[in-house]
């Protein structure tokens, strides 16, 4: 698949949405949905789900529909699904621990086989299976596990430093999951997970009921 153009950021969210119902479908059996199937099911409308799959290629059979396996493995195939991701944690705190419990990563092809902490009382310990390690190890571990995906789960005072440190070992993936804004190259993806901001959002709403 060519990544010459600009795919939007909205639409390779919706492919996951549209993944996870096609793997559904296909685990009860059925043979073939309807974009207005998919649509209902993730919450958008048919011509949206059309679009978004046309900057793809052509998929399915006018007035037939598309095949729920075959959609899914080649939507899995757009993302990079079709193959593991290893995955390293920065920070064996709760939210890390809580990280590594996670089984929805592993079902989608992230497998977090590393965390790193600063912290000797924690070194050694396990989430899991998966060992904490310290810091000074992370660019040994990336290069043993061709680690390209990592997770900052350190507070906001340590958040540049870890994003720092993930960089120099040649990690050029990064979720962001401290409360505050990391300065990263241009050519590192980065992506920011703010928890507290949500709520606050639904809080604002519920506020003008």
């Amino acid at each position: 698949m060519s990544k010459k153009f600009k795919i939007p950021s909205a639409t390779i969210g919706r492919l996951s949405m549209y993944s996870r119902y096609l793997k559904d479908a296909d685990n009860k059996g059925i043979v073939t949905v309807s974009s207005r199937n998919i649509a209902e099911a993730t919450g958008v409308t048919p011509a949206q789900v059309r679009k978004d799959l046309a900057y793809f290629g052509e998929f399915g059979t006018r007035g037939v529909g598309y095949n729920s396996r075959e959609l899914y493995n080649y939507i899995m195939k757009i993302l990079g699904l079709d193959r593991s991701w290893p995955v390293a944690v920065i920070g064996a705190g709760n939210l890390g621990r809580a990280l590594c419990h996670y089984k929805g990563f592993a079902e989608r092809g992230f497998n977090i086989c590393c965390v790193f902490d600063n912290d000797p009382n924690k070194i050694g310990e396990k989430f899991a299976d998966v060992e904490v390690f310290p810091m000074s190890a992370l660019e040994e571990k990336v290069k043993v596990h061709n680690i390209k995906l990592g997770i900052i789960a350190v507070p906001a005072s340590s958040a540049q430093e870890a994003a720092d440190n993930m960089i120099k070992a040649r990690i050029n993936g990064i979720i962001n999951f401290a409360p505050i804004n990391v300065i990263v190259n241009e050519n590192i993806l980065l992506r920011r997970v703010d928890l507290a901001a949500q709520l606050e959002y639904l809080t604002y709403s519920l506020e003008d009921n």
